[in-house]
């Protein structure tokens, strides 16, 4: 990589967990719309902050490639670096794939998942949240977040995806080892392979009204590793921003009086509060990556061959030089770039899809729990330490205890 003749910015620190919106401001101010960064083990990177420089490089596949390979630093990268999950060489699933081959994998994917039916998708949401709910409604206080935003997603898109409820729980446990880097990681990664490796093959024989089936049957000409592969990839994405954007949501109506009416019974505002998050709060902050094909320049700043360039989301939205005349948060403005932009931005189906899942379960529990209410003050809530997804690491509440809904049957 290109070294700037400034320092640059770690891509690490307690700004990301306690106040980001302050550090791209200050990233902003110091270093402009392209800020030089390193990663774990010194590892250097642009940062993208600039809306209008983040819409050209996600405009650009060829300019700014998804080809990992291109990579300069490669020889400098151990084989223990952190990051290689996110960041790896040679993967075989769509997020690294580029060209023809990567259209026709996104083409597979948004015709499996135009095909879910959007009532049958809002019904297992609503049914799954009911059950989650039964399970806590009766306590009087719960962790929003390990109790119910991180059990919904994975929940409802393992159902959609063609697994039996029954397979739901160990899929859950398997996700969020995976997620949260715990001990069983390795065994999380394991359990989700094998289960859709399984999976596959039974659908291959059976084939069901779900997107598997549809994968499967789908005459592209796409092997059962690659389906896998973006099975996988498709759950995991969809999951834990699904997760942070309920725990997003559901904090701010908590917090701000100007959600108050919401939690008294109506549900005009839950979709606002969503729309705000994916501007002020989104759970996808940054992005990794993109690598330049050639020497070029952006946001004044010369880019040399094979460098990596990381996508500000968080940053971009809150660029003021698109913020000041935008209506950002009125009349459900969605041109943020919470999803990403281009030919690799997160599928519109699939944000559809995330989209449901989310309000379903946030208007689920303030129907079931309609006095819920935050048990710590806001400043006591923590965020985890990540520069690549935000989300609450808890949202302890309390509510009137009631009967589940079977006791009332």
């Amino acid at each position: 990589m290109t070294q700037p003749a400034y320092p640059p910015v770690p891509l690490s620190g307690p700004l990301f967990q306690t106040d980001p919106v302050e550090l791209y401001r200050r990233i902003r101010r110091e270093h402009g719309a392209v800020a030089p960064v390193v990663l774990d083990g010194d590892v250097p990177a642009w940062l993208v902050l600039g809306y209008r420089e983040l819409h050209q490089v996600t405009s650009d596949p060829v300019l700014f490639s998804r080809d990992s390979e291109l990579w300069n630093q490669w020889d400098a990268i151990p084989a223990d670096w952190p990051l290689l999950p996110m960041i790896g060489r040679r993967q075989p699933s769509i997020l690294y794939t580029v060209g023809e081959r990567h259209r026709e994998r996104a083409a597979v994917i948004s015709d499996a998942l135009e095909a879910i039916d959007p009532f049958a998708l809002k019904e297992r949401a609503e049914r799954f949240a009911d059950e989650l709910i039964d399970g806590l409604c009766g306590k009087g206080a719960c962790d929003i977040i390990a109790e119910y935003a991180m059990l919904l997603p994975v929940r409802v898109l393992a159902s959609v995806y063609g697994f039996a409820d029954e397979q739901g729980p160990a899929l859950v446990t398997a996700l969020n080892d995976m997620i949260n880097g715990q001990e069983g990681a390795l065994a999380g990664q394991r359990h989700l392979a094998e289960s859709m490796f399984a999976l596959l093959a039974a659908k291959a024989e059976t084939p069901g009204d779900d997107v598997a089936s549809r994968m499967v049957a789908n005459t592209a000409g796409f092997t059962v590793e690659e389906v896998a592969q973006d099975l996988m990839v498709m759950m995991a994405a969809g999951h834990q921003p699904t997760a942070d954007w309920i725990g997003n949501s559901l904090r701010l109506m908590l917090t701000d009086d100007r959600f108050a009416a919401s939690l008294s019974g109506g549900r005009h505002s839950v979709g606002e509060a969503m729309n705000e998050v994916l501007w002020e709060d989104t759970p996808t902050q940054n992005v990794a990556g993109r690598w330049a094909s050639r020497d070029t320049h952006l946001g004044g700043r010369r880019i040399g061959r094979g460098d990596l360039v990381l996508l500000g989301l968080a940053a971009a939205n809150s660029d003021p030089h698109v913020r000041a005349d935008s209506g950002a948060l009125t009349g459900g403005n969605n041109a943020h770039l919470s999803f990403g932009h281009g030919e690799h931005r997160c599928p519109f189906t699939a944000q559809e899809v995330a989209e449901t899942i989310a309000r379903t379960g946030i208007e689920v529990l303030l129907d079931r729990l309609p006095d819920v209410d935050l048990a710590v003050a806001e400043d006591g809530l923590t965020r985890r330490p990540s520069p690549w997804l935000r989300g609450l690491t808890a949202l302890p509440v309390t509510y009137t205890p009631t009967p589940a809904l079977g006791a009332l049957a």
